[in-house]
């Protein structure tokens, strides 16, 4: 009886631990999500004061892409620069970004606004990339990866919606922003001294785990080809919004953002529906309906009808490319770079097509838009294809593998006998992996102090080559 209760007390104790982990990977998504959204409104705003409504959108478009080159720095910076380096460079760039909010708030001149703006977003970038990686460190595995990722896109897109309908002055709107800003860098921060890296050990030769990362690159850059295609068809929807918007052709309102945000829930309870096997068939019957959202404006029909659909489908798009590199990443050597593409491939996509997206809405040519639509229907449609096979033929694998194991205890004999560990340790790395239970309670379990056991687990690190519990649990998963 004592021993149910005290496995009872343990359980317990990791479902709470888990769920902390969980809030709080919910809350970085949605301070990185609302100040994003936030920040690009703004930008948009302010630069449309000073241009024409084409060149605001060749202006959102530049700092999309500066937030690129920001995800593309991070997983280089992470690794070159220590931590408590790191924490000083956070505050300094969060600090920096604030400055640059209230330049663009003066709106002086294009230029300057301009280029304070591609400052400000390629610090966003690098946040955003942090607060992917971190995000996916203190989650314990994928259950419920989607819907996360669809309630933090909810409740940022809600705090961004309270923003600017609750203040109504600039250099107000611009202080709340950069409060939240300084308040996800500091979370960053703080989320450093608990993360773990979600990826294989990195010189475990084992023949099934190069396997895998072989099949993690083939997904991703599926991944990324099925993205773009979907983005190009997006981010076209988006500019002619834009341009309706700055051309003072609809007032577009808040009232279509709240679609958005309820859109963005509802997508990650779906996807997360049968551990995300019907994901990718979900998003494709979402992309055939967002394709007739642009048909619809072109050809005179209701503008609000295309509003409705091109929101509902956005937030579905948002949470789709989100979990999926984030789910994907947590079995990539490089998480840190892999955890946050969706949103680098998005606005690396929208750079690139800016140019012809705008002349394309711009022109006459009906004909020629509705073409090119179904081409890039075509090709996201082969690309889903091929990535929703792959996606299922690696998880499958993944989940037969256990079929066939040896026992608890042969497989800690043959790992004990291959890394040369004693008995204590042993029995320190069966705990560590069949457990989950923290440091402190495996330390009591066993009639040590906390730091006799940090001394065996840092033997066990040691001797394995792993340096974190998800690398020896994908060590123990291996043999």
């Amino acid at each position: 009886m004592n021993s149910i209760l005290k496995k009872f007390r343990q359980s317990d104790a990791f479902n709470k631990e888990n769920r902390v982990s969980r809030i709080k990977a919910v809350i970085l998504m949605s301070l990185f999500t609302f100040t994003f959204l936030e920040a690009e409104f703004l930008f948009v705003d302010m630069i449309s004061c000073t241009v024409s409504g084409d060149k605001s959108v060749n202006a959102q478009n530049y700092a999309l892409g500066a937030s690129v080159v920001g995800f593309a720095l991070y997983p280089l910076y992470s690794r070159l620069c220590k931590k408590a380096l790191q924490s000083v460079i956070s505050i300094g760039a969060a600090v920096l970004s604030v400055v640059c909010l209230f330049l663009i708030c003066r709106h002086s001149t294009y230029a300057f606004t301009l280029c304070m703006g591609l400052v400000l977003f390629l610090i966003l970038g690098l946040f955003g990339s942090a607060v992917f990686y971190k995000s996916l460190c203190l989650l314990e595995d994928n259950t419920y990866i989607a819907r996360l990722a669809g309630l933090s896109y909810m409740l940022g897109t809600l705090l961004q919606i309270a923003n600017n309908n609750l203040i109504h002055i600039d250099i107000i709107e611009v202080a709340v922003l950069s409060l939240f800003i300084l308040l996800l860098s500091v979370m960053l921060i703080r989320a450093e001294k608990n993360s773990i890296v979600p990826a294989f050990p990195k010189n475990e030769a084992d023949e099934k785990t190069d396997k895998a990362g072989k099949e993690v690159v083939k997904i991703s850059v599926l991944l990324v080809f099925l993205v773009a295609f979907m983005t190009c068809i997006f981010s076209t929807m988006d500019n002619a919004i834009t341009l309706y918007h700055a051309n003072g052709v609809v007032n577009i309102g808040q009232w279509p953002r709240i679609l958005l945000a309820l859109s963005g829930l509802a997508a990650g309870f779906l996807f997360d529906f049968g551990g995300r096997k019907y994901m990718s068939m979900i998003m494709y019957c979402v992309m055939i309906l967002s394709t007739t959202c642009l048909v619809i404006l072109r050809f005179a029909g209701p503008i609000m009808l295309g509003l409705v659909i091109f929101y509902l489908s956005a937030g579905f798009f948002v949470v789709f490319f989100t979990a999926s590199f984030m789910e994907i990443a947590r079995y990539s050597k490089t998480p840190e770079l892999l955890s946050g593409v969706g949103r680098a491939v998005n606005n690396f996509v929208a750079v690139l097509i800016s140019a012809g997206s705008l002349a394309l809405l711009n022109s006459d040519n009906d004909i020629a838009i509705i073409t090119i639509e179904l081409i890039l229907f075509v090709l996201a449609s082969i690309a889903a294809f091929f990535y929703t096979n792959k996606r299922k033929t690696f998880f499958d694998e993944l989940s037969s593998t256990g079929g066939d194991k040896l026992s608890d205890k042969e497989i800690l004999k043959k790992l004990s006998v291959k890394f040369s560990l004693t008995p204590r340790e042993a029995e320190v790395f069966g705990l560590l992996v069949n457990t989950e239970d923290g440091l402190q309670t495996i330390a009591d379990n066993m009639y040590i102090s906390r730091r006799t056991l940090e001394r065996y687990v840092s033997a066990i690190y040691g001797k394995t080559g792993t340096k974190s519990r998800i690398g020896l649990v994908s060590l123990y998963n291996n043999i």
